[in-house]
């Protein structure tokens, strides 16, 4: 019989595997290939998520790599923006494709005005557009509509957004910088083609040592693709079996931390979107059913997480200089004075020098 791990300890397990227990002294491209990637679709939630996992990380630490194109702002896991390494990005975007694919049929916003168009011929006409230089969807749109008159220009582009591996170029996601949107290959921008057989077991494996253990519903959750199965049985020989409170079977690599349940677990600020909170099926490892609900806003903006003890305690934004916490529980005077600190270290993370005075923490009653 596998033995059972609680959710305390698939806690401190997959905290462990974030470098959210201890922050860690490892160069940025390493850390962002550990965790498969960071999910990116606010330009600035890597540099808080590198923050949180790395002792020393300054801004210019990730801005250098993307204007160098040795990380890349790529659609991949569960369609969704994300910062990879390039040969992460060469790889995963094939093996993530059949998601691109699918979409097209069943987007509610674009597959009705795509049917009976050739969606192939729409990709090859959008490949030297994007090549030739960096264009918004908007500008793509515009070039293709003369050819395809009667689908709209948004529909046209959403194609090549899906059929072609896009990248979005700086000053994008640069530190402090604004701009559009642009899209080019990402063939293009860094002068090497896609992977033409990408690996499913070796991102399995990936998968389990950034979020492991984890059960095959958490690892599709996590790359957005189904009918996974078979692979992690294929693996099955190699690796640890477990099962969680659920009777759930959970698998993990061999020789991965399991630190037990009374390992402490500090305060962390995680931005909105940060994949420990959305890379499980079951997210219970991290955020109760009941402060789930809670980080669910109707106008479909996420809050940034704050992690107390390991699990979400409540949300954080940062305005004006001012880090306004405001928790989902009464917490304890060790806990406020705990957060008070490590929200200090945010506010002198994220505020330039020259910043006007005013910047303070201030924690609120319980929501």
């Amino acid at each position: 019989m596998p033995d059972v791990l609680t959710r305390r300890e698939l806690n401190r397990a997959t905290l462990a595997r974030q470098l959210l227990l201890d922050r860690a002294d490892r160069q940025v491209l390493e850390t962002v290939e550990h965790l498969g990637g960071l999910q990116a679709q606010q330009p600035f939630s890597p540099y808080y998520q590198l923050w949180s996992r790395l002792r020393g990380f300054r801004p210019d630490d990730l801005a250098r790599l993307l204007l160098d194109r040795t990380v890349v702002r790529i659609a991949v896991q569960r369609g969704t923006i994300h910062l990879l390494s390039v040969p992460d990005a060469l790889a995963m975007r094939p093996w993530i494709q059949p998601l691109y694919v699918t979409d097209l049929r069943s987007n509610t916003e674009h597959a009705k005005a795509l049917v009976g168009v050739d969606l192939d011929a729409v990709a090859a006409a959008s490949r030297p557009l994007l090549e030739d230089e960096p264009r918004t969807m908007a500008e793509l749109g515009a070039l293709l509509a003369p050819s395809w008159p009667s689908v709209g220009p948004a529909h046209l582009a959403h194609v090549a957004r899906n059929l072609l591996a896009l990248v979005q170029v700086p000053p994008r996601a640069l530190w402090g910088q604004s701009g559009q949107t642009r899209l080019t290959t990402v063939e293009r921008w860094v002068g090497r083609p896609l992977d033409p057989a990408p690996a499913p077991a070796e991102y399995v494996r990936r998968y389990l040592g950034a979020f492991g253990p984890a059960s095959v519903a958490d690892l599709q959750t996590w790359c957005g693709l189904t009918r996974l199965r078979g692979v992690v049985d294929s693996l099955r020989p190699e690796l640890r079996v477990f099962r969680d409170e659920a009777g759930r079977e959970l698998f993990d690599l061999p020789d991965a931390p399991r630190p037990g349940a009374d390992v402490p677990a500090p305060v962390r600020f995680l931005p909105d979107f940060d994949n420990v909170l959305r890379s499980h099926a079951d997210r219970t490892r991290v955020i109760d059913d009941i402060n789930r609900k809670r980080m669910n806003r109707r106008n479909g903006v996420v809050p940034h997480a704050l992690l107390v003890d390991g699990e979400v305690a409540g949300w954080w934004r940062l305005e004006a200089g001012v880090l306004t916490v405001t928790p989902f529980r009464l917490l304890s005077a060790a806990e406020t004075s705990a957060v008070e600190a490590e929200g200090r270290d945010l506010l002198a993370f994220a505020l330039s020098p020259d910043s006007p005075d005013g910047a303070d923490v201030r924690v609120l009653p319980p929501e």
